[in-house]
């Protein structure tokens, strides 16, 4: 293992540490986030060793699994149901595993890159910035995104000196921006395999229906990664784990007959016991194995308030907790244009660098306030602090956006203000900047700003294109407000130019 290696597996580890303060609505990633060390190998030749039910020494494991007998990684409410217990079996495993996945692998620019890269510490980082891109991603959207990433740093060195506004600005709408930060930063300091697709296939083929982001099921899950993989060929192995989780054996509508080791498959045994008591066409219980714990309640089978659901099949495999819908939260924004020398300029001012989008670039922005007036009088003192006093008249309400984050639904209120007839601002404080409309399609700016600003040019009111996830409209689009709030939207409307005028004076 070359020392990039090592450094790559232990990061892996650090880069997946529990991030309570996101919201429950990252509680999926936690059977993925706890480790792909054997990934980033990629391919690195490892010494082959016998399997004799041990499992093998696990740099970024959980605490606890490093070569732990089998007997004391059970615990006693656990069934040997959900394991391999035989060598044979796991051989049979392997070996169908990596022969389908040498004939059916997809053909993806991070395994072309492994594959003709003979360096093994440049073939670690390649494999691990692609795996990093493709939590909560998919494929095809990471693509063209990975190409650009390895163009600009091909290697780890190069990426250590970039800046985090690099970093930032590159991946810009990939999404779950901290990916990227924590990439750059492990590269700065610089791990086997237990991603979303290999967990649920794991889970599938053991039967195990408990949450896969728990304590427990993380562990057996690892245990079971590190007991399956190829030694000859870890990275492959790995790589056809995920390949089979990602294009067979898919979170909805799963292709068991084409699948390499359906024969090893509980869930699918259970699916064919259940089908036989269903149709009562055996006397007594058909002679398929299943969990028989010793004592008490199996903690990785399904949860006795989810019981087996004859419609879901295979399915029925892994249960994930529910997810709490996210928060929803509103804000006011403001796209401040003034005229340039080289065209049309707007201000931008950067996120803090810890939590929601950190140290992205956004419009000016406040929490949204309960009437019109208060929010105009909030936001224009907002614009105000980066850009020196403004004519309150000229801001104007343009729309609204939603966006929907992993755990906040975030509903903007977008504002426009254009600055004509006075001198440009050139000056302003540290955190803010004016940049050009091309500048800004190429800034460390988030979608959510994208549609704002989409909003703002009046391109295309009223409709949403591109992220699924979110909806642009324009005052004109929404429904026509109750009486009740047509009558207080009148009489905040009969006091915001006496406000306005007022505030003004005051600022000036």
């Amino acid at each position: 293992m070359t020392p990039l290696v090592s450094r790559l597996s232990r990061l892996w580890a650090i880069m997946r540490k529990p991030r309570a303060a996101v919201g429950s609505g990252h509680r999926k990633q936690a059977a993925s986030q706890e480790g792909r060390q054997k990934h980033a190998k990629n391919n690195s030749q490892a010494k082959p060793s016998a399997c004799d039910g041990m499992i093998p020494e696990c740099p970024g494991a959980p605490a606890g699994l490093a070569r732990q007998p089998e007997e004391v990684v059970l615990q006693a409410s656990v069934s040997s149901y959900h394991l391999f217990r035989d060598v044979a079996e796991v051989t049979a495993f392997r070996g169908s595993l990596l022969s389908w996945y040498d004939q059916a692998k997809r053909d993806l620019p991070w395994r072309r890159r492994a594959e003709d890269e003979v360096d093994l510490d440049r073939r670690a980082y390649a494999v691990w910035v692609s795996e990093v891109m493709l939590q909560q991603t998919q494929v095809a959207t990471v693509i063209n995104y990975y190409t650009g990433w390895m163009q600009k740093w091909p290697t780890l060195q190069d990426l250590a000196s970039a800046s985090l506004e690099e970093v930032n600005q590159l991946w810009a709408g990939l999404g779950y921006y901290s990916r990227g930060r924590r990439l750059q930063e492990g590269a700065r300091k610089a791990t086997g395999v237990v991603d979303g697709n290999v967990a649920r296939v794991l889970c599938r083929v053991r039967a195990i229906g408990a949450d896969p982001s728990s304590t427990l099921v993380s562990q057996q899950l690892w245990g079971l990664a590190q007991q399956l993989v190829d030694p000859a060929r870890p990275g492959d192995f790995n790589q056809a784990a995920m390949e089979l989780g990602a294009t067979v054996c898919t979170p909805q509508r799963p292709l068991c007959s084409q699948c390499p080791v359906e024969s090893l498959c509980r869930a699918r045994q259970r699916v064919e016991r259940e089908q036989l008591l269903a149709s009562r066409s055996l006397l007594g219980s058909p002679d398929v194995e299943e969990c028989a714990p010793n004592t008490g309640q199996c903690h990785l089978c399904l949860p006795p308030s989810e019981p087996w659901d004859q419609t879901l099949g295979v399915v029925n495999f892994p249960r994930k907790a529910s997810r709490k819908p996210p928060r929803e939260e509103s804000s006011a924004t403001c796209v401040l244009e003034q005229p340039g020398a080289l065209g049309a300029q707007i201000l931008l001012v950067q996120r803090p660098n810890s939590g929601l989008l950190a140290g992205l670039w956004e419009f000016p922005s406040v929490t949204w306030e309960p009437s019109e007036q208060l929010q105009r009088k909030a936001l224009l003192q907002e614009l105000q602090r980066w850009a020196g006093p403004l004519q309150a008249t000229r801001l104007r309400h343009l729309g609204e956006v939603v966006h929907t984050f992993s755990h906040i639904k975030l509903t903007y209120q977008v504002y426009g203000l254009a600055l004509e007839g006075q001198t440009p601002v050139t000056t302003v404080p540290p955190g803010a900047r004016w940049l050009t409309q091309e500048e800004f399609h190429t800034a460390a700016v988030s979608t959510a700003m994208k549609k704002v600003f989409r909003v703002y040019q009046g391109q295309q009111p009223g409709t949403c294109t591109g992220s699924k996830r979110s909806q642009v409209s324009s005052p004109c689009s929404r429904k026509k407000p109750r009486m009740g709030q047509q009558v207080l939207d009148n009489f905040f409307r009969s006091h915001i130019s006496t406000d306005a005028h007022s505030l003004n004076s005051a600022a000036q």
